[in-house]
């Protein structure tokens, strides 16, 4: 019995005593102190690392000029009623030409351009098939012209 006892006031094992609990979170003040050192070390040594190295560059001459004294050339197509491969009237710049003299019309303005100068804007009608625009895309690059197809955004009357 007197083993007994001092066993039973001694504590008696792992029910008597109490443990810390376990620390789960990280502490981020450190991890944060040691980012700012490292900004500030690479915000001051960043404009000391570039080095400025004197070069003569070439000047350009020639080529193609920006500002041209012609305008553009403009052919519109705008469709006058009836189904597709029906009339359409043609327009180069602001003149109506007829549909059979176009071909000749748009040789003769290329005959009259330089070779830089070698752009048309090609504008259609909404309602314009897609082959009236192929026919009148084929007149233009059989001349000579490249073609850019302009798409205007619709304006408010």
């Amino acid at each position: 019995m007197g083993m007994n006892a001092a066993a039973g006031g001694g504590g008696g094992g792992r029910r008597g005593r109490r443990r810390a609990a376990v620390m789960a979170e990280i502490n981020v003040t450190p991890m944060v102190d040691v980012m700012l050192v490292l900004m500030i070390i690479f915000m001051v040594s960043a404009p000391l690392m570039t080095s400025s190295i004197d070069i003569d560059l070439p000047i350009a001459s020639g080529g193609k000029s920006i500002s041209q004294n012609t305008p553009p050339l403009t052919v519109s197509v705008k469709r006058t009623g009836g189904s597709c491969n029906s009339a359409v009237e043609t327009y180069v710049g602001d003149a109506l030409v007829p549909a059979n003299e176009l071909a000749a019309k748009i040789t003769a303005i290329r005959s009259t351009r330089s070779e830089t100068d070698n752009t048309v804007f090609l504008r259609g009608d909404r309602d314009v098939c897609y082959t009236d625009m192929m026919k009148l895309l084929g007149m233009v690059r059989a001349a000579g012209f490249k073609a850019n197809i302009v798409i205007l955004p619709e304006q408010g009357s």
